[in-house]
Order: C-alpha cells, then sequence, then structure tokens
C-alpha cells in the first residue's frame, strides 16, 4: 500500500507565551521550538512515523530549513522522490505565537507569492491521497494517474484551488472556517441545527463523504442517513498548533486500516486531541499505542 501526501512543506518557529504580547513591548523568551511544518506536509510525517509506507509532494527551498526538513522525512521514513528543492524559492516558514495559557495559536507564514511545484512525471500507483489545497495542478494530475484511488481533501480554508478538489474527492475533511465561507451559514456549535443547515448547504456543491471538523467538540457528519457529532476527548491544551493536520493524518491512517467511519474520526478526535498537550506540531504527534489506548479506554 501507497500513501501520498501533496501539498505545503514548511518550517515552523514556535514562540511560546503565557499570554499575548503586547504591541509595542519587548517579551523575553524562555525558549522556542522549531521543527518542520505544513498541513499535508505533517500528515505525511504521522503516518511514515506510524508505519505507513508514506511519499509527499511539494516544495522546498536549497536552503537552511529545506535541508532540515528533509532530515525530518528521514528520520521517520518519508519518501521525498516527489519532493523538489528549488534554488529559485525559499523555503516557506511559520512563525507561531502559542498561547499556553488558553492553547491558543496566531500563525505568521512567509511564503513565496509564485512557489510552485514544476512538472514532474507521476510513476508510482497510490491508494491514498490526501490533498491541502496547495500545489493544485499536480494534485489533479494524480487523481488522474490514480483513478481508483481513495482521495481526501484537508479543506482548512475556501480557496479556488481547494473548492475545485472538494468537488472530486471521496472524503472533504474541513475546518469550520471552511464550513462556514462555503454554506453562508453561521455555526453554533451549541446549536446543533445550525451545523446541520451548514452540512446540507455544503453538500449541495460537494458530492463525496464531509466531515465538519469543530475543534475541541469532535467532528460531524452523517452516519447511515444520521447527522451525528462525533465527541472528542477533554484536554489540557497548551498549543494548538497542527492539530489539524495530525487529525487528518490519523483520519488517512483510520481509512488506510479499514476503520468505519465513526471509528476512524472518534480515533482522529482522539489523536488531534493529545497533540494540544505539546508544543509544536512534530513533537505533538502522540505515539501510535498512545493513541490506540486512549481509544479502548474510551469507548
Amino acid at each position: 500500500m501507497k500513501i501520498m501526501c501533496v501539498g505545503q512543506s514548511a518550517y515552523d518557529i514556535t514562540l511560546p507565551l503565557d499570554h499575548y504580547p503586547i504591541e509595542n513591548k519587548k517579551v523575553r523568551l524562555e525558549k522556542k521550538v522549531e521543527c518542520g511544518g505544513g498541513s499535508s506536509s505533517n500528515c505525511a510525517y504521522l503516518l511514515a512515523k506510524w508505519g505507513m509506507n508514506t511519499y509527499f509532494a511539494g516544495i522546498i527551498g536549497n536552503d537552511h530549513y529545506g535541508e532540515k526538513i528533509i532530515k525530518e522525512y528521514e528520520k521517520v521514513g518519508v519518501n521525498t522522490k516527489y519532493l523538489q528543492v528549488s534554488d529559485k524559492f525559499s523555503t516557506t516558514s511559520s512563525y507561531i505565537i502559542a498561547n499556553t495559557s488558553i492553547g491558543s495559536r496566531t500563525i505568521l507564514t512567509s511564503r513565496d507569492k509564485d512557489i510552485k511545484m514544476e512538472p514532474v512525471e507521476i510513476t508510482d500507483e497510490f491508494d491514498y491521497i490526501l490533498f491541502d489545497g496547495y500545489e493544485k495542478d499536480f494534485a489533479l494530475e494524480l487523481i488522474k494517474k490514480n483513478p481508483n484511488a481513495i482521495t481526501i481533501l484537508d479543506a482548512g480554508s475556501l480557496k479556488e484551488a481547494t473548492l475545485e478538489l472538494a468537488k472530486i474527492v471521496n472524503y472533504v475533511v474541513c475546518s469550520h472556517d471552511f464550513a462556514e465561507e462555503l454554506s453562508k451559514v453561521k455555526i453554533d456549535y451549541n446549536d446543533f441545527d445550525s451545523i446541520v443547515d451548514a452540512y446540507k448547504e455544503i453538500k449541495k456543491t460537494i458530492k463525496g463523504n464531509l466531515i465538519i471538523t469543530l475543534e475541541e467538540y469532535g467532528c460531524f457528519t452523517c452516519v447511515n442517513g444520521l447527522y451525528k457529532i462525533v465527541p472528542s476527548i477533554k484536554a489540557k491544551a497548551i498549543d494548538s498548533t497542527g492539530a489539524g493536520d495530525i487529525f487528518h493524518g490519523a483520519f488517512v491512517y483510520a481509512l488506510a486500516n479499514n476503520f468505519s467511519l465513526e471509528k476512524a474520526m472518534r480515533f482522529s478526535n482522539i489523536t488531534g486531541a493529545l497533540s494540544v498537550e505539546t508544543l509544536g506540531s512534530r513533537y505533538s504527534i502522540p505515539e501510535l499505542e498512545r493513541v490506540e489506548k486512549v481509544y479502548n479506554d474510551t469507548i
């Protein structure tokens, strides 16, 4: 079995604070956390760490951050055959203010305007493919070359490329923000009907399976004709960076291991929730054995 993750690969520098900084003041940090990041990239890292045969396709710069990202991929066994290293562009970088008192994060991303993969021949067949909305041309070619693959979209925000992919993939796992933007429905986590209304509106455009993630509340879908929220678990959040990416990686793992949709959602909820207890997206990916134990203890 081969899994491909397509999209953005970035380098994250996380700055932990116990409050959001006051403008025009100096702030002294006790530490910082550095590691690779990017939605699809984090998914690939998780899947390889959990023992899956995983490829990543995207672009990084021929620079210091790019070198660090490659070493991380090598450490867990991500196949970088389709990773392009460019002399023209710099590696995308993100600077993250993590408010550890409440677990929120503010992300400032520096990404070259025209950074994009060059055309490349696809010589492998894949069973599962995850997209994050970047590298649309490569993504469409990959779908064309792999008509039998199960395709999953991490729909974080509503963009032209994301919407185009959302219309043709098997699973759209979207954020609260994407759901609100596309449906034009204001979602209230305490109003179940508002989530149902958003889901129904989105399904007018998207024909595949749809899951709406609801942060600490879990995720929502329609299972066997019934609308339902699959709840998450409680966690002490200090940094939510990458939690959504980690959810998506766990979701692909669950599909590839023949979990039912509801079990896949519950399993992914647990993985994402456990991740917010640790600083840094890559460092916060829990061990598979821990996720399995928590899952079995909570069913």
